[in-house]
């Protein structure tokens, strides 16, 4: 089954007709995913991939019936009011991969969302993938086998590259889930090990962190007093970064001293938790933990 997401959640895209929502679309509904709508404003009565498309989320819903879930590909600077529209909608699962958005801004709507409990994934996110059944996101997905690993990672490009590893040495993957690269995001390492932790179909979590941050330390904090845990692999990103050098994602700088390679790897190893030195050592560590 994985998590959030399945083959029965009926999903609406935000953006559908632009250059991106409309190419994501398609992929998604080959996938498997089922979209029953799309919205554009201005561009109601108009189909996309067979999408019946509408100007707004109310109009859809009345339209189709519950909306589960929605994925925003709208520019930056209409993000929030989407992800606004989406959750006084009752959408209760929003994917925001939309990047460039403002601080300001993804403040206020991730807290916005938190406050009318709703599972918000991103900003500036790959997405989510329950492997075989439903693909939220822009993940490559023939990089991904079933199988009972999960993963959750703040870097897209990492992911992809460990799952061609975890495939290559035949493990595959439950549900894999991108927190997003920028410092501020609706989910973190904590809320999503939970999830996992109650996932009849995850026997281990793969966890791809990079530099900047404590979400690292934060979880490694919490890992190491919870009880009844499942077995969790780490891989950090960014080890011969220099301090104070910010490396691609808004969210991976170091500063003040915080945040480095050393200080996460140590906080996890500390709490138990292995930490690769590459993409490549991370299925030798689950055979050794998934015996």
């Amino acid at each position: 089954m994985g998590i959030i997401v399945d083959s029965r959640t009926r999903v609406l895209v935000q953006g559908i007709t632009g250059r991106e929502g409309g190419f994501h679309t398609k992929l998604m509904l080959e996938y498997g995913t089922k979209i029953v709508a799309g919205t554009s404003p201005g561009k109601g009565g108009t189909y996309v991939h067979g999408v019946p498309v509408y100007n707004s989320i109310n109009e859809a819903i009345r339209e189709q019936g519950t909306i589960d879930a929605s994925i925003i590909f709208v520019p930056a600077r209409f993000a929030s009011d989407a992800v606004y529209e989406a959750v006084d909608n009752g959408v209760k699962t929003i994917v925001v991969i939309t990047e460039g958005i403002s601080l300001h801004d993804e403040l206020r709507f991730v807290n916005y969302a938190r406050s009318h409990s709703v599972t918000l994934i991103g900003p500036n996110t790959p997405g989510i993938m329950t492997v075989g059944e439903a693909k939220l996101g822009i993940m490559p997905s023939h990089v991904f086998k079933p199988g009972r690993i999960g993963i959750v990672s703040r870097s897209g490009t990492l992911t992809y590259e460990v799952a061609r590893e975890l495939v290559k040495h035949g493990y595959g993957v439950s549900t894999v889930l991108g927190l997003g690269g920028d410092p501020v995001t609706g989910l973190d390492f904590i809320d999503v090990f939970k999830m996992f932790s109650r996932d009849d179909s995850t026997d281990a979590i793969v966890l791809i962190g990079e530099i900047g941050g404590d979400a690292e330390e934060r979880f490694a904090r919490f890992y190491s007093q919870y009880d009844g845990r499942k077995p969790v692999v780490a891989y950090i990103a960014g080890r011969t970064a220099p301090p104070g050098k910010r490396m691609g994602h808004a969210g991976a700088i170091i500063s003040m001293g915080i945040g480095d390679y050393a200080s996460k790897r140590s906080s996890l190893e500390e709490a138990g938790i292995p930490v690769a030195d590459t993409p490549s050592q991370i299925h030798q560590l689950l055979s050794k933990i998934l015996v």
